[in-house]
């Protein structure tokens, strides 16, 4: 057979759920552009979306937030409930309502957010457009209808210091990427606001999103939630989220760092930078929590983690929207448990209300 002969690849088939014609149209060109991609349909209302649904069956869904009618986040929520498919939010970064709404969208089951296409003549409409493709293609990979057993997976027993007493716990880093935002408030929604240690958060998402995040994050948890600054002191009952595009690490001093070094897996923040840092300042007296994401970031630190003599916990299989980087820690050994996304702030809560002797 001739490579002419061959069949070619199926197109990912998109529905564009967006009320602009001049947006519409935007979407048209860079979703045409993709040889990988393709528009089967473009719905101008969240009813008119649920309405073709049935019969388009799309791969990936392009949904716009601010809609007529029914908003992007409620068309979200009946998507996943009626028939899930991966979704990819497109919004206004830097608008409040807007921003709280595409939270919300990625809690009921969106996959990713992104940012609105800028027009041609705009400096930043080709790393958008770009982005957009990219998300579409990757998210339509994603399955969005899991029927696992949720079951604790256990690993080995955590390191401990002589005398069997685990070093009681100064610190916590939690990485997440795909999926993370919903997992990331369930797990810190079960963490109390006078929690004694401070958390470090790495979430993969556009830099332009992270600030909106981290409001979003400090509106629905019991801890206080915040964009990390460098030179602070983290303190107990503080959530710190690394910035977008920037490294978040912790300094022999205890103060945090940023840096913009170079990406590691792909990845700036980087879940792997993050960890390591805890295991060569903290050692083991710090808490390591990788978390649903695609990918392998954050497996080799949290490895580190383990080999320092930290608790370390992944989400299983059985919660996970995409097990890439949680799989990625089990395949080395860098778990000491797996856990259902529901028992991980328990988990947390029983590692510092331990005491050392």
């Amino acid at each position: 057979m001739t490579s002419a002969s061959l069949p070619m690849a199926r197109r990912v088939r998109v529905m564009v759920v967006e009320d602009s014609p001049v947006v519409q149209s935007l979407l048209r060109l860079i979703i045409g552009a993709d040889p990988r991609l393709e528009v089967c349909a473009i719905c101008a209302s969240g009813e008119a979306a649920l309405e073709a649904l049935p019969q388009l069956r799309p791969d990936v869904i392009s949904m716009d937030i601010r809609l007529p009618g029914m908003d992007g986040l409620e068309t979200t929520r009946l998507i996943m409930s009626r028939f899930p498919t991966p979704i990819v939010v497109i919004a206004d970064a830097v608008e409040d309502r807007s921003l709280q709404i595409s939270m919300n969208a990625l809690r009921s089951g969106a996959l990713s957010v992104v940012e609105k296409p800028a027009g041609f003549g705009h400096a930043d409409h080709a790393p958008i457009a770009e982005t957009i493709r990219t998300q579409l293609y990757i998210m339509s990979q994603v399955p969005v209808i899991r029927q696992r057993p949720m079951a604790p997976r256990p690993v080995t027993r955590a390191a401990r210091r002589p005398g069997g007493q685990r070093a009681q716990p100064s610190i916590a880093g939690i990485v997440a990427s795909t999926g993370g935002p919903a997992a990331l408030a369930r797990v810190l929604g079960g963490l109390p606001a006078d929690f004694p240690i401070p958390v470090l958060v790495v979430q993969h998402m556009g830099a332009a999103f992270m600030p909106g995040f981290a409001a979003w994050l400090d509106g629905i948890v019991p801890m206080t939630v915040q964009i990390a600054m460098a030179g602070q002191s983290p303190m107990p009952g503080h959530v710190y989220v690394a910035p977008g595009d920037q490294h978040l690490t912790i300094g022999p001093e205890g103060a945090l760092r940023l840096d913009r070094d170079a990406p590691v897996h792909s990845q700036r923040p980087s879940g792997s930078v993050l960890f390591t840092s805890l295991a060569r300042i903290c050692g083991p007296r710090a808490l390591g929590v990788l978390l649903t994401g695609m990918g392998e970031d954050g497996a080799e630190g949290l490895l580190a983690m383990r080999r320092s003599g930290a608790m370390t916990l992944t989400e299983d299989e059985s919660s996970a929207v995409v097990y890439g980087m949680p799989a990625a820690a089990m395949r080395i050994g860098a778990s000491t448990i797996a856990l259902p996304l529901d028992r991980i702030a328990d988990a947390l809560r029983r590692a510092v209300a331990e005491t050392t002797p």
